[in-house]
């Protein structure tokens, strides 16, 4: 660490002094001492590179390991996981745009075309341009008062507190500079959210952080005062999340520091529950009535939900309160199953939580069967770190996306996997603050920024290539998938996509059937209707 280099440097230095004064044949050690001091001091006053800076000397190591042979990296990815959370691919493309540099590949495609699963978009003869500045999108329904343009790429949810404050001050300051939108995480906004002025998607979860009352109920006075900044462009209520859907939190009180205790609005000294369900509502109709209120305490500004998808039937409960109370979300956004967070336990991370992909489809299929798809946006997340992954999920239904663990990687994450220990190498995930220290704001927002600028760039350039004038005109016909060696089928032949109001009618498609007939408005269960 970087208090232990000092100290290291220090004692060298005296001892150096000491030697040369009473032993002058001791001058050959400064061969030795010297440079390694005058390195790690370099290392220790740079603030571009976090693990040289929390670790001087040492920490260009794992520079050299990636000079000789990236393949180590990701053997140790592999080895630590059981599986690779990112391609080498995806996460050399995060640090190549972060930091501006060549992306380019030689020797041609790096896949095998002809390996299951391969998947691909198909180009035009008659090629287009698009602006990436046009790639925006208007978030706001029918009852919004001030919607909100909103980029097709942000920066998903996490808390302060799971992340450190200088990362949550890179990541707001990338948004501001790039023009795009940083959700806050259910942990509330902390100052550090606040003060580079990005643009903030407020994240009310279970436990009403930052808008709670004493017994842990929701504050309607201390939202409305909230919500009303200029800076809030959205709110979020965040009904379950991919890594562990269903599952309730805890903060133990040894965590609650005094800052936390004035940010979330909780009391020191007592361990803070998240629990697995909200206390404001109860039933679909419930949390539509609840999206009203917040509209309306918030001055007419976006209102949206996050979930995971589970039963089924149980979004299809949430359609049907939609259109009986006549409220609409103004955007819904879908979490896959394999989501991430800092900590999460093995079973619910592993196997809970429909994918990400089905649970996209499904609920863009949901929400057209019902009628009401034109007035919500649908955001959607999950592994996005390229342009083909936004295209991907874009054509399958998506509006617009976000992105957490690329903009992790754009800030310098090195995946060491250390989020939920408190020792995160990089400053990223880590509340100590000779840790945090390493991560230099001013420098680590330009790369967070970058990395959102080039992914757009190359966004408008693969609509370009593909003929298309915008993201609006990708359907799921446009992603091309081999099934087997000999076998290529488009989304829109892998899956059943609905007409506009297929799920208010009879006779109901029947793949949805079972599941609408058991869906009611006033109730979460199991109605028999």
């Amino acid at each position: 660490m970087r208090h232990h280099f000092l100290t290291g440097a220090f004692i060298i230095i005296a001892l150096e002094v000491l030697g040369l004064l009473y032993f002058p044949w001791f001058l050959w050690s400064l061969l030795l001492f010297g440079p390694m001091l005058i390195f790690g001091f370099i290392d220790y006053f740079q603030r571009s590179h976090a693990i040289r800076r929390n670790f001087p000397l040492f920490g260009r190591i794992r520079y050299l390991f990636e000079a000789i042979r990236p393949e180590i990296n990701q053997y140790f990815v592999e080895s630590n996981t059981g599986g690779v959370p990112f391609s080498r691919e995806q996460r050399s493309i995060v640090y190549q745009r972060s930091k501006c540099a060549l992306d380019t590949l030689p020797f041609g495609t790096q896949r095998d075309v002809y390996e299951e699963g391969y998947e691909w978009v198909n180009h035009s003869l008659a090629t287009t341009h698009v602006d990436p500045s046009s790639l925006r999108v208007t978030i706001g329904g029918p009852d919004c008062k001030q919607p909100y343009n909103a980029s097709l790429l942000n920066i998903s949810a996490m808390s302060y507190g799971s992340l450190s404050k200088t990362a949550i001050l890179a990541l707001n300051g990338g948004a501001r500079d790039g023009n795009f939108a940083h959700n806050t995480g259910e942990g509330g906004m902390s100052p550090y959210h606040i003060e580079p002025g990005g643009d903030l998607i407020w994240q009310i979860g279970t436990g009403y952080f930052g808008c709670r009352t004493e017994d842990g109920g929701f504050n309607a006075d201390m939202f409305a005062e909230k919500s009303v900044r200029p800076q809030v462009k959205m709110i979020e209520i965040k009904i379950s999340q991919g890594a562990k859907p269903g599952h309730g939190g805890i903060l133990p009180a040894l965590k609650v520091s005094e800052e936390i205790s004035r940010i979330r609005h909780v009391p020191m000294g007592k361990d803070v529950i998240s629990p697995a369900t909200h206390r404001a509502f109860s039933t679909p109709v419930g949390l539509m009535e609840f999206v009203g209120r917040l509209r309306e305490l918030s001055d007419g500004k976006p209102i949206g939900f996050k979930l995971c998808l589970g039963k089924r039937r149980e979004f299809l409960a949430l359609c049907k309160a939609m259109v009986k109370t006549g409220i609409t979300p103004d955007f819904i956004t879908v979490d896959g199953g394999e989501g991430g967070t800092g900590a999460a336990p093995l079973e619910f991370s592993n196997h809970v939580g429909s994918p990400g992909i089905e649970a996209l489809i499904f609920v863009h299929n949901a929400l057209i069967g019902f009628g009401v798809r034109e007035k919500i946006k649908v955001i959607t997340t999950g592994k996005i770190t390229t342009a083909f992954g936004m295209i991907r999920r874009l054509a399958l239904g998506a509006d617009l996306l976000y992105s957490a663990r690329g903009m992790m990687l754009a800030l310098g994450c090195i995946q060491a996997l250390r989020c939920n220990a408190n020792v995160c190498p990089a400053g990223v995930a880590t509340q100590d603050p000779l840790l945090y220290a390493g991560l230099a704001p001013e420098k680590k927002r330009v790369r967070v920024k970058n990395f959102h600028t080039e992914t757009v760039t190359s966004l408008a350039e693969l609509l370009g290539a593909m003929g298309l004038s915008s993201a609006e005109d990708l359907r799921p016909w446009h992603m091309m998938r081999r099934i087997d060696n000999c076998t290529v089928r488009h989304y829109g032949e892998l899956y059943q996509y609905l007409e506009s109001g297929d799920l208010l009618n009879d006779p109901l498609p029947e793949t949805f059937a079972r599941a609408c007939k058991a869906a009611s408005a006033e109730t979460f269960a199991y109605a028999n209707s």
